[in-house]
Parts: structure tokens; C-alpha cells; sequence
């Protein structure tokens, strides 16, 4: 029979106490909300006695959340019990978890107490927070560097007073897998009355090693484990909650994992995993487990064609399992044809070989000015090379803008012009009041001279934005002018910005030219 491992989320206790991370009792309560949703079994809110805020974050989310626990940590402390208590007054399903150091370390040079004066405050404690609850979770603090024989006294004597979780922590991240399932190991054997309580576990990543050891005491007889959604946390961090999650459901036919499970729902870790990202400000690594941006994304041509053809040669988990709408073939420098085909297929283009190996060359030219190829890249690509079937008249050859502090801005522009066969390359100077004004004026100041009309247009619009992110990404420019009181609009596209805003100008006087060439009104004389 398959046994649950009951997970026990501290994201808004131990996670918050990540530098920076500090959270509003709303805030708190939102993670709450979608904690909940994902399935965790416990939420351990705060730690009410460290502020009023504090108290309040765990008073809010007590009062809200109906399908878990709710736990709020105290030290072993009357006046941290009655607070915690408090907090959780009006929760449904209320924990308390109380907490001693049982290291030698910690009760010589913190705690200033005997090893006797520890066993009696940790009783004490467990009893008293019996008289608001008979669901108490104890924790032996700094565990792994503990005394066994000492830690698994304290252990029995609290399961006596009333513990119904015992949680071993590797507070400092000392442990190392094999060294770490040994002792909760030793602890199942050598503690009487171990099978009136769960044991579990709350590691540290100082040697990054939490999962790891996490894994290690649920083979080794641990049924909660205590981690955080993108393992954040105190220093290195905790145990990644996603990371645990997913192990025991991949490895589901690994001999020493195959009988556990979790209650989690997995498509709701992503999502969770980013509103978290959102309100503490952390940001998730990209090469992150799980939920990381690159966790399902590939850009090396072999990897690409493996996933094409069967997505598990280089996937072992379904990005949809974890709220993920799709893998990603990362389209860069070492993308092939293959791999940018059928993007260009899944954003609804079908696209002719000839116009592939067009897009293609564009491509890579453009990939070789920029880290990765985002979406919006592609379809810019695209639309670029779809237009050229339309009549363009004018084209962009060079450009050259002097600009800078103290400087008037000046664009020197070589326009070519097309008209049938013939063809004539242009050159103008203008200044303006920047280098975008100049090129607008040299360019102006050339079709004024070659169009038989009476006055130039007025730009009405310029908007200016990146069409994809990164410090590397392609700047989209829309210009609209506006003549005899019609609108005509242009776009560029370029890494460059000043080179993008000059396109967009040209094709808003191609498209002018287009439509006024049809009308008849206007031409060019070369």
C-alpha cells in the first residue's frame, strides 16, 4: 500500500525570512490562497511573537484557509505559545509547532542551559500548548549536529506530553544524504515510542543539498517533509517543495520511492511558483529545477531535433504535469532549420521553402546579434519578408547620426529609390533637436525634393517598444503621419533603435506613396 508524505509548506515563515522578501499580511494570504490550491497539508504561516505584522499575516490566513492546516511556529516559550494560539484562533485546523535547539552548540554558547534545563523546556512546552490543541508539531533544532542519545531522550519524553510531529531539521545544511537518512533511521529504531508521531524533516541547502537529504529520510522513514516553493529561505534556502514533489512522481517505479505519493495537484506548481517570484521579489534562476525558465526550453540543434521527434529524449517530466504550457525550442545561433520550421508552423504560418530559406538567412543574421529569438522576433522576420511582395519604393541604404552631450544632433541618410527599373540612391544632412528629429528631416528633406507635392506630411504617432525581452531585444517602432487629412502609418524593426525608428519612417512614406501612386496624385520624378 502506497504511504502519503504529508508536505508542509513554510514558504511564508522560513521562506520570508529571505532578505527582501518581507510580505504584507495581504500578500501572505494570496500565497495562502494558491498554497491551498496546490494541495499542501500544512501551511505554516509565521511566527506570530517576532511582530504585529506577523501576528496579523498568521491571523488572516488562519481565518481564511479551510483545506489545510494552518501552523504558527513558536519557541518553547509560554508567551510564544499563547501568541501563536492566539493567531490561530478562529483557524479550522490549527498547529501548533514548537521548537528547542538540542545541539550541543546551540545549548552551550545560545541557549546558556543544560541539557537537563533543555529536556524539562521542551516538556513544558508541549504540555502547555496542549491546552490549546492537541495538534502539536515539535522541532529538536540543529538536529543533525545534535547528540543521539540525548535528541532521541528529548523526543520520547515530548511524544509523551502530547507531540504528534516530530521534525528533525538540518538547521545549518551540515548533512549529506547518506549520513542524514542514517539518522532519522536511528531515530525510528531507537525512540519507543516513535509510532505515536510522524517524523519530519526540514533541511537546510547550505551545501545544496536539502532535497537530496529530504529524499533520504522519506526512504528512511520520514512521512512530512518541510520545504518552500523556490526553495527559498534563511541563507542558501530550504528544500524546494517543487523539486520533492516531482521526484517521488517521476521516479514512481524507483524500488525505494515507488510506494509514496503527495497530494499535491502539479499543474498548479508553475503558477504558484511565480506568484510567489512576484510578491517576495526574488527571482527564480533560470537553470532552476521545475519551475526555472529554462527548465523546459532547448536551443541546441541536437537536443531540438531529439524533442521534435520524441519529446522524452530530453524531457523525463511533461511541462504541462507542472503548469507549464510547453516545452520550448529556444531559437539562437545553434537553432537549425528544422526547429525554426516548426515554430513558424505553431505560430500558423505556412511558409514555401523559398521563403523558409529567406527566413531562415534572416534568422541566423539576426541571432547572431542577440542571445535567443523570441516569438515576437519570428513574426517581425516574417511580416518583413511578406512585405517585400508588396512595391517598395523606397528603401533604407545607410545611415549615419552624430549625436552626444553638448552636440546638435545630426543624420546623414542614403535613401534608394525605385521606381520600375530605374533606381537612384539619395544623400542628405539634416540637424534636429535629436538624432530620431534629424533622420526624420534628412529623409523629408529628400522626397521634398523629388515629390510633386505641396507640402510634406505631419507625424502624428511614434510609439517605441520591445517586441521581445532582454537587454539584447529588437526595438519595434509604429510611425502614423498624417496628409490631407489621411493617416498613413509605418513600423521598423532593428537591435538598433535609431535604425528602427528610420525604418518605420520610410514605411510609412512607402505605404503613402503606395496608395497615392493609386490614386494617382502623387509620383516620383527621377
Amino acid at each position: 500500500m502506497k504511504e502519503k508524505i504529508y508536505i508542509f509548506d513554510t514558504t511564508l515563515r522560513d521562506g520570508e525570512q529571505s532578505p527582501g522578501a518581507s510580505l504584507t499580511s495581504e500578500q501572505k494570504l494570496e500565497i495562502a490562497l494558491q498554497l491551498e490550491k496546490l494541495g499542501v497539508d500544512i501551511i505554516e504561516a509565521g511566527f506570530p511573537i517576532a511582530s504585529a505584522d506577523d501576528f496579523e499575516g498568521v491571523s488572516i490566513v488562519a481565518k481564511n484557509i479551510k483545506d489545510c492546516e494552518v501552523a504558527a511556529l513558536a519557541r518553547a516559550r509560554k508567551e510564544d505559545i499563547d501568541s501563536a494560539a492566539s493567531a490561530l484562533k478562529y483557524a479550522k485546523n490549527p498547529r501548533i509547532h514548537t521548537f528547542i535547539a538540542t545541539s550541543d552548540i546551540h545549548i552551550k554558547y545560545k541557549l546558556k542551559m543544560t541539557k537537563d534545563e533543555v529536556l524539562e523546556t521542551a516538556v513544558n512546552a508541549v504540555k502547555y500548548a496542549g491546552k490549546f490543541t492537541d495538534n502539536i508539531e515539535f522541532s529538536c533544532e540543529d538536529a543533525a549536529r545534535s547528540d543521539l542519545d540525548f535528541m532521541c531522550k528529548v523526543i520520547q519524553e515530548v511524544i509523551k506530553s502530547g507531540a504528534k510531529v516530530i521534525n528533525i531539521p538540518d538547521t545549518v545544511g551540515y548533512s549529506v544524504p547518506e549520513e542524514f537518512g542514517s539518522l532519522i533511521k536511528n531515530i525510528k529504531n531507537r525512540v519507543p515510542n516513535i509510532d505515536k508521531a510522524i517524523i519530519s524533516v526540514h533541511c537546510h541547502n547550505d551545501l545544496g543539498l536539502a532535497v537530496s537529504n529530504s529524499i533520504s529520510a522519506i526512504i528512511n522513514g520520514a512521512r512530512q517533509v518541510e520545504c518552500t516553493i523556490n526553495g527559498i529561505g534563511e541563507r542558501a534556502g530550504n528544500a524546494s517543495l517543487e523539486e520533492i514533489v516531482m521526484i517521488i512522481k517521476t521516479k514512481h517505479n524507483y524500488e525505494l520511492l515507488e510506494n509514496f505519493y503527495t497530494d499535491i495537484k502539479t499543474k498548479e506548481i508553475y503558477p504558484t511558483s511565480r506568484l510567489v517570484s512576484n510578491l517576495t521579489g526574488i527571482v527564480v534562476q533560470p537553470n532552476k529545477a521545475i519551475v526555472g525558465r529554462n527548465a523546459f526550453r532547448h536551443e541546441s540543434g541536437i537536443h531540438q531535433d531529439g524533442v521534435i521527434k520524441k519529446r522524452q529524449t530530453y524531457e523525463i517530466i511533461k511541462p504541462e504535469d507542472v503548469g507549464v504550457p510547453s516545452s520550448e525550442l529556444v531559437l539562437g545561433k545553434h537553432s537549425g532549420r528544422h526547429a525554426l520550421e516548426k515554430r513558424l508552423t505553431e505560430l500558423g504560418y505556412k511558409i514555401n521553402k523559398k521563403l523558409l530559406d529567406k527566413i531562415f538567412i534572416k534568422f541566423k543574421q539576426l541571432a547572431d546579434k542577440k542571445k535567443y529569438i523570441f516569438d515576437e522576433d519570428i513574426v517581425a522576420i516574417v511580416n518583413e519578408e511578406l512585405g517585400k511582395k508588396e512595391k517598395q519604393q523606397l528603401e533604407l541604404k545607410y545611415f549615419h547620426i552624430n549625436s552626444g552631450s553638448g552636440v546638435v544632433p545630426t543624420a546623414t541618410i542614403g535613401l534608394l529609390v525605385k521606381i520600375g527599373a530605374k533606381t537612384k540612391i539619395f544623400r542628405e544632412v539634416e540637424f534636429g533637436d535629436g538624432p530620431v528629429d534629424a533622420a526624420y528631416k534628412t529623409i523629408d528633406k529628400i522626397l521634398c525634393n523629388i515629390l510633386d507635392i505641396k507640402s510634406l506630411p505631419q507625424l502624428v504617432d511614434y510609439q517605441l517598444k520591445a517586441i521581445s525581452s532582454g537587454k539584447d531585444a529588437q526595438g519595434e517602432v509604429i510611425v502614423r503621419f498624417e496628409y490631407n487629412n489621411e493617416i498613413f502609418s509605418g513600423r521598423g524593426i532593428s537591435t538598433d533603435v535609431i535604425e528602427a525608428s528610420i525604418k518605420a519612417y520610410i514605411s510609412c512614406w512607402n505605404n503613402f506613396l503606395i496608395r497615392k501612386s493609386i490614386d494617382r496624385k502623387v509620383k516620383i520624378q527621377l
